[in-house]
């Protein structure tokens, strides 16, 4: 079973027990995270397709921890102008376990 849900503008493909890493969510570590944005439901071959979302569906997890993620490096320059910028960037994240895919 598994289920693809919508959270801050991305869509993650979720099935039970397994973790995912979102942006930063003002919960505790260790609080529950419900989403009921889900697009795309199947289990068994059987599908559910929503529009925009399944009606009824949700899926449950917890919080199991706050980080950052990997640096990125932004670098801009202009040849021979002697212009050179260099920028790093850690997005924060929280990585979230999927417990349960809940449907009618």
């Amino acid at each position: 079973m598994f289920a693809i849900i919508e959270n801050g503008s991305h869509q993650y493909r979720v099935e039970p027990n397994t973790l995912i890493e979102v942006n930063r969510l003002d919960l505790e570590k260790g609080a529950a995270f419900a989403s009921d944005k889900v697009l795309l439901v199947s289990d068994d071959g059987h599908t559910q397709v929503g529009a925009p979302y399944v009606p009824g569906a949700k899926v449950t997890g917890t919080v199991v921890e706050h980080l950052r993620g990997k640096k990125v490096i932004v670098f801009k320059h202009k040849r021979r102008k002697n212009y050179r910028r260099k920028r790093g960037h850690r997005q924060e994240i929280t990585r979230v376990r999927i417990d349960h895919i809940v449907t009618k």
